[in-house]
């Protein structure tokens, strides 16, 4: 009896590494165990910096918030704490785009809550 082998889907599985390692420099994107490894570390890179990139995005806003309140004379969490004190529901996305794109809106949420 000869012996099986599944070439076919081995083939297709280190076709799928190699695909993924498209662009990466030297041996990474063409010696398949090298592009495992290569794929693995950059497949958990990926999978961490999606929860990463919502830490950054939110401590953005916060910087870009503070900036246009200091201009108020306002701390961050002072003008935070009266937005809330006057029911304002605004998240950080929002007030950090107004503070960015449209000076008048927040100009105004300022005047509001002072």
């Amino acid at each position: 009896m000869p012996r099986s082998v599944n070439s076919v889907a081995s083939r297709a599985r280190r076709k799928r590494i190699l695909k993924l390692a498209k662009g990466y420099f030297g041996a990474r994107n063409n010696v398949y165990t090298v592009a495992k490894n290569a794929v693995e570390k950059a497949l958990c890179y990926a999978y961490r910096d999606r929860k990463v990139k919502k830490r950054e995005f939110r401590s953005l806003w916060i910087q870009r918030i503070g900036a246009a309140a200091k201009e108020h004379n306002l701390s961050y969490s002072v003008l935070m704490f009266r937005l809330k004190r006057a029911n304002i529901n605004l998240d950080r996305k929002v007030l950090a785009d107004l503070a960015m794109n449209n000076r008048e809106a927040f100009d105004s949420l300022v005047k509001q809550v002072a």
